[in-house]
């Protein structure tokens, strides 16, 4: 599998939402039945904290049996990130058997907010 080398936007005080879908080099879609999902946005490679986490287990990313990965960020969570601020993330799915694939990876822009509730 190619790596997605894809930057990616949070708009502060607005939901996030970002689709993959993952299928093989034959075109099937990837059932992603008891595999589980991890990814960090940081401010830069080499940080020790993370400026958000998404995970399987925390409800921010699902997993499909056709191979759907769906990435949420609530509105609530989004309203807390300092913006304007630069950053990187990756995306990485790990099997059953805990072989881990890095997906995706690339910079996060966080935009700030003007309207808030």
């Amino acid at each position: 599998m190619a790596l997605i080398v894809r930057d990616i936007t949070i708009d502060q005080g607005a939901t996030f939402q970002k689709h993959y879908r993952w299928k093989d080099a034959s075109g099937t879609y990837y059932n992603l039945t008891g595999w589980t999902a991890r990814m960090q946005v940081r401010d830069k490679f080499t940080s020790v904290g993370f400026l958000i986490e998404l995970t399987t287990e925390n409800g921010r990313i699902a997993l499909s049996s056709s191979g759907d990965i769906q990435l949420t960020i609530a509105a609530t969570d989004t309203n807390g990130l300092t913006a304007p601020k630069s950053g990187v993330y990756d995306l990485e799915l790990v099997s059953p058997s805990g072989v881990v694939t890095r997906f995706s990876e690339g910079t996060c822009r966080i935009t700030p907010g003007v309207t808030h509730a």
